[in-house]
């Protein structure tokens, strides 16, 4: 599985934004869900197929977030960046 990662330290209600150069699956996961993401089991997140950019999305609760890129299996590549907006 590929796929692009991106780590922040955040606060409740900051938000990240995400600029893409086409559409992607766009996950907001916690520690313990890209875990989970990476092994293949199940994991919650917010966000999801964007098909525009740029996507924002805000943080639920204080803590080590990942912002994961994917092109959920299918051929190609993504570029993307990610950045923290507060």
């Amino acid at each position: 599985m590929q796929f692009l990662k991106y780590e922040f330290r955040a606060h409740a209600g900051d938000v990240i934004e995400i600029n893409l150069d086409h559409a992607a699956n766009v996950l907001l996961l916690d520690s313990n869900n890209f875990s989970n993401y990476r092994s293949g089991r199940r994991y919650r997140y917010s966000g999801g197929f964007a098909r525009r950019s740029p996507v924002r999305l805000q943080v639920p609760h204080e803590g080590h977030w990942y912002v994961v890129v994917d092109l959920g299996g299918l051929a190609g590549r993504v570029r993307a960046n990610a950045r923290l907006v507060c």
